[in-house]
């Protein structure tokens, strides 16, 4: 159903950015969202709906031709993560965790051989990734990290436990990182690149959810993993720059899927606001429900603008747009979880009925506002920028 928001999502959009949402919105609606909620109810990760992304190019959005990617511009990857998003979190996760972290760093940060090894795989759907940040202990204070890297001969011995970890048992590269040295805190930090199918010493074992349960999360244990020298990614020690970068795309990418999941409570809301009746009117007659469909929109709109504005800053070549990052993110995931709460009252008691899908984006929204720093880091960061206290 065409909405007045459908305007003012895409009225500054080129030509081109507009037939990509409008072709992504066609394949996800068509090839991923029939088969959602069976694999959710299965635990079923959807690889043979992943399968189905590397032909149109959908693998690789910030990947360069070189290696087989198909990269334009990085607001039409937040159309790209917005639109897939909307009707799957987890095949959204799959692009944005290959492309925000694991490619953008080794793009960023990488040697020739490194981008040599790993891109071309990853554009063409071969090679799925996993980023091993999160830990038992906390995932925000990535500087307090307990997992740790020993120099050896040859390479590193990596020891430590990293939970919440998407994709893990089905990834072919993990974006690891570990610190050289705890007394040093963030300058102790330090990335890899590992092979996991390679590398001994790894265990992965499932982390059960209460939601997200096609996704298979998982914790991952490394014990005494030896890591080569040229899995190095930048310098030991220069993990912090690199996780810098990364995760300005990273946040963006997540902003941008929680857009997509916004709009979709959205368009769950109207039609069923119109369809139901009750004291002898549909009960989007009722001011109250308006109400709710007025701030749902405001709050979509509000969050993409943000998310498209720090697409642009990028685009403009832009190297750190942390402030701006972080508004993107607190946004359009805060509006994400107070639109799927806005919809399931609007549902009534079937918002929570199995026949509905939308008690189940109220749940993966509220992962997406721990997801690539929790709502008060975002807020605490926004304000010290303003403040004078952070820099850029």
């Amino acid at each position: 159903m065409q909405t007045p928001l459908d305007r003012l999502a895409d009225f500054d959009l080129t030509d081109e950015q507009r037939q990509v949402r409008a072709s992504v919105r066609e394949f996800a609606e068509k090839e991923i969202l029939p088969h959602v909620e069976m694999y959710e109810r299965e635990a079923r990760y959807p690889t043979e709906l992943v399968a189905k992304l590397p032909p149109l190019g959908l693998m690789g959005p910030m990947i360069p031709e070189e290696y087989g990617g198909s990269y334009s511009d990085v607001v039409t990857y937040g159309i790209i993560m917005e639109e897939i998003a909307r009707v799957d979190w987890v095949v959204a996760s799959v692009i944005s965790v290959a492309n925000s972290l694991c490619a953008g760093s080794i793009l960023n940060h990488g040697t020739d051989a490194q981008k040599e090894r790993w891109l071309p795989g990853i554009a063409a759907g071969e090679i799925l990734c996993s980023a091993c940040l999160t830990e038992p202990g906390g995932g925000t204070d990535l500087g307090n990290m307990a997992s740790t890297a020993e120099k050896v001969d040859g390479g590193w011995q990596l020891t430590g436990t990293k939970v919440f970890i998407s994709h893990a048992a089905h990834a072919g590269l993990f974006f690891v990182v570990a610190s050289v040295d705890r007394a040093k805190k963030h300058k102790g930090v330090t990335a890899f690149l590992v092979d996991p199918k390679t590398t001994d010493g790894i265990t992965i074992g499932d982390f059960p959810m209460r939601t997200l349960k096609r996704d298979n999360l998982a914790e991952v244990h490394f014990e005494k993993a030896f890591i080569p020298d040229d899995a190095l990614l930048g310098k030991a020690g220069g993990g912090f720059p690199v996780l810098g970068s990364a995760l300005d795309t990273g946040r963006f990418s997540v902003a941008a899927r929680c857009v997509g999941q916004a709009q979709r409570c959205l368009d769950l809301a109207l039609p069923y606001a119109m369809d139901r009746e009750a004291f002898g009117q549909k009960i989007g007659e009722f001011q109250m429900i308006q109400q709710k469909i007025a701030d749902m929109t405001v709050r979509t709109q509000a969050a993409r603008h943000f998310v498209y504005q720090l697409g642009r800053m990028k685009d403009a070549g832009v190297p750190r747009a942390s402030m701006e990052a972080s508004l993107a993110k607190l946004t359009a995931s805060k509006a994400a979880v107070d639109n799927a709460l806005d919809a399931i009252q609007i549902h009534g008691g079937y918002g929570l009925s199995e026949e509905y899908e939308i008690g189940r984006l109220l749940l993966e929204a509220k992962s997406l506002e721990f997801g690539e720093g929790t709502s008060e880091l975002h807020t605490k960061m926004i304000a010290e920028f303003m403040l004078g206290v952070r820099k850029q």
